[in-house]
Order: C-alpha cells, then sequence, then structure tokens
C-alpha cells in the first residue's frame, strides 16, 4: 500500500518545512509513502471562501483516483489515540488497498464535492492549528504509528 498526503499549498515557514522534511526521509523505511502539493490558486483574493473551497475541491479530485481510499483531515473527523492510528493503518495495509489518501484542504476547508468523495474523516485534535502546520503533525503521527506497529520504543506508554 502507498500512503499519499494531499496538501494545498507550499508549505512557507522554514521551521515547518524542516520538521516535515524529517519525517519523510523517516517514513519510507517502514512504507511508501508521497506528499503531494497542489500549488496554491492564482488570484484568490478575488475569490470568496465558497468559491476558493470549490476550485481547491477540483483540483483536489483531480489528484484522485477511482480505487484510492480517502480520508480528509477535518476537525468534524473522528478522534483516535496514535495506538488506534496504528491499528487503523495496520487494517487498511492487510486491506488490499492500493492507495490510501490523507487530504488536508486549504485555510477555509474542503468543498462538498471533496466532502461526498471522501472514505472518512480524522481530527487530529479538537484545538484548531494552521493547515501548514497539521501537515507536520500528521506526518509524525504517521511516523508514530510506523514505530507502534514495528514495536519501536519511538512510543512511549
Amino acid at each position: 500500500m502507498k500512503i499519499c498526503l494531499l496538501v494545498i499549498g507550499k508549505t512557507d515557514e522554514a521551521y515547518l518545512q524542516k520538521g516535515i522534511g524529517i519525517y519523510l526521509q523517516r517514513i519510507p523505511h517502514y512504507i511508501s509513502f508521497e506528499m503531494k502539493v497542489i500549488p496554491d490558486l492564482k488570484n484568490s483574493k478575488n475569490l470568496s471562501d465558497d468559491q476558493q473551497k470549490e476550485k481547491e475541491g477540483e483540483l483536489i479530485l483531480q489528484q484522485i483516483g477511482a480505487s484510492d481510499e480517502v480520508w480528509l483531515l477535518d476537525e468534524k473527523g473522528m478522534d483516535a489515540s496514535s495506538p488506534d492510528f496504528a491499528r487503523f493503518l495496520e487494517k487498511k495495509m492487510s486491506s488490499g488497498i492500493k492507495r490510501l489518501v490523507f487530504i488536508i484542504g486549504g485555510p477555509y476547508g474542503f468543498s462538498g464535492n471533496v466532502y461526498a468523495r471522501a472514505n472518512g474523516k480524522f481530527s487530529l485534535s479538537k484545538m484548531t492549528f494552521s493547515h501548514q502546520m497539521v501537515r507536520l503533525i500528521f506526518a509524525e503521527q504517521l511516523y508514530r504509528a510506523m514505530t507502534i506497529l514495528k514495536g519501536e520504543p519511538y512510543h512511549h506508554q
């Protein structure tokens, strides 16, 4: 199985780029992984929030294959502990799915069409984080889940 993290726009902050880079190097030791960046919309200042979500949604849906399983990182998604997330991934890895896609939307969230395509939603916290910070948090949690599944000491319980 391959895991894809699909994000809107580049990561601006150097500290986030550095942190994400650390996990982008670590994760492939455990599972095939890629982070795909959809470029920011041009002239987004001329768009309403809903128009921006719709246009981003169109770009997101172009990146998803018919057989992909899609999970949105969304504040209204299901809560899971790190061990729960590891078990979720373990089930997906043994289910025969070829590509599992996690999506971080833009600053205004997802369009209705993206919600309709999704197989489910995960929440990383009840707190709100910038959509750029969520990239680092997700990458760390994916790495943590892989180390849990391998029985490595990264996760202390």
